[in-house]
């Protein structure tokens, strides 16, 4: 990242690691409890997650949150 370039967002994260996943919407939801239907509208971009959801998928991929030194 050079010093033009912002850290990616929190959307941008987890948009990147359900793409990058390969999972099934059906198999995330199992596993997270987010609904399906909201992470496809989430990843096509016409709805933004509760605050929640976004945590239960990021911890799903190991993500976390941390405070930019």
């Amino acid at each position: 990242m050079n010093a033009r370039q912002s850290p990616p967002t929190i959307t941008e994260v987890l948009r990147r690691s359900i793409a990058e996943s390969g999972q099934p919407y059906i198999a995330l939801e199992r596993e997270t409890g987010v609904a399906r239907a909201s992470i496809m509208r989430f990843v096509r971009g016409s709805q933004s997650l509760r605050l929640d959801m976004a945590d239960r998928l990021a911890d799903y991929f190991g993500l976390e949150l941390r405070r930019r030194v």
